[in-house]
């Protein structure tokens, strides 16, 4: 093994830009075209292939793929400001705060103590007459266990709304991540498992609602004109009707939209996924070998048998609580880069908005209290694998030691 004497710097994420990553946003750049073209829509077209959806949306961000994929059910569906989406009490905060963004209420449901992700048994409880979807996120790379959470909304007649963006090209039960609820959103942010810098996607199967997502992401725009090749091609009375219509917007929108740039990155990265998914397995499994017998101290990554995990980060639990920060400090201190694993509701504006009661969240708590991620992606070596575990070993030697 690596000894952590010899400091490396181990991020949450990495990227490395492709031989052919820098050929496609040439191309962009050569074309002289930088909004919303062929790259775009081929990437949106792939991915949603790869997840058993008809259509892609991409956006700026995971983020703006949430508030617009919920803004549009929220029209489709004629849901009404104030009524309530069920979200997980552990995620990143953005989940919820699209609901906030939407005028919608979140109502929060505790976690599963193995999985972290949003806890089935749990949701019926939460359930009230204003109740109109459940937001599940498949956290950290893992599917949720989403076959009781549709029957329950098909019970209840509600929507359901999968934020994926920590997680994709994984299944659960045989079907890919995303391809369960009315839409499914992912995100291609740095450190996020495909890279664009910025960037998301909102998938569904309903093409109206794909329209109107691309129409929320462009002002508002009418979808008769949502990018600069819809007036193409065009002769008498169609192009007449465009005209017309191109500078009309009937709904409020936002200035959501992706460019060539990005659309070529991760287009480049999604022709190699199953390299980049195997490198962040390969190095998990590598942890989770060599920090086993440390499970006294650590709890460490589960992965049900019914589904598969893509590892966008590798998340672990201290079992002594109170000691989680001195292990971080210790951690970093060896350029081993950490995340604390989303403590949402102790968030100072969700204290100040939402006053809520930790015990009634105890799993939230405990994991708020005493979790958190390393990086696990495929641009670290074996070595450096070495070097994290040896430092973990080094912390409670130490601390068996005083």
């Amino acid at each position: 093994m690596a000894t952590v004497t010899q400091k490396r710097q181990i991020g949450v994420g990495g990227l490395k830009i492709s031989a052919r990553a820098r050929q496609y946003v040439m191309n962009v750049l050569d074309s002289n075209r930088l909004s919303i073209g062929k790259y775009v829509h081929t990437f949106e077209a792939k991915f949603a292939r790869l997840h058993s959806r008809r259509f892609g949306v991409m956006a700026n961000s995971g983020t703006s793929a949430l508030q617009v994929a919920l803004a549009a059910m929220k029209e489709k569906h004629g849901w009404q400001d104030g009524d309530e989406v069920i979200v997980p009490a552990i995620t990143f905060i953005a989940t919820s705060n699209i609901v906030l963004y939407n005028h919608m209420k979140p109502v929060f449901v505790d976690v599963d103590p193995l999985t972290y992700n949003i806890d089935p048994g749990r949701i019926e409880a939460a359930i009230t007459p204003r109740t109109r979807a459940i937001l599940p996120v498949h956290l950290f790379g893992l599917p949720c266990d989403m076959d009781p959470i549709m029957e329950i909304a098909v019970k209840h007649n509600l929507a359901v709304l999968e934020d994926s963006c920590e997680t994709m090209f994984v299944h659960y039960r045989g079907r890919p991540v995303g391809s369960f609820g009315e839409a499914a959103c992912f995100s291609t942010y740095v450190a996020h498992i495909l890279v664009t810098g910025v960037g998301g996607l909102t998938l569904c199967d309903d093409p109206d609602l794909a329209v109107i997502c691309r129409s929320l992401i462009a002002h508002g725009r009418d979808s008769i004109y949502l990018d600069i090749d819809s007036d193409d091609n065009l002769t008498d009375n169609d192009l007449r009707d465009v005209i017309e219509r191109r500078f009309s917007f009937v709904r409020l929108g936002h200035s959501f939209r992706p460019t060539e740039m990005e659309a070529a990155l991760g287009l480049a990265q999604l022709e190699e996924y199953e390299k980049l998914l195997e490198g962040r397995q390969h190095n998990a499994r590598r942890l989770t070998e060599g920090l086993k017998d440390l499970e006294d101290e650590l709890q460490l990554p589960v992965i049900p048998e019914d589904r598969e995990h893509a590892f966008m980060m590798y998340p672990i639990t201290v079992k002594r609580p109170g000691l989680r920060n001195d292990l971080v400090a210790f951690l970093e201190d060896r350029g081993i880069e950490t995340r604390f694993a989303f403590p949402l509701l102790t968030q100072p504006v969700y204290q100040k908005l939402f006053k809520l009661d930790m015990r009634n969240f105890p799993v939230a708590d405990r994991i708020g209290k005493n979790a958190f991620y390393i990086g696990c992606h495929q641009e670290l070596s074996d070595e450096d694998i070495d070097y994290v575990v040896e430092a973990f070993h080094e912390f409670f030697k130490r601390g068996r030691m005083v």
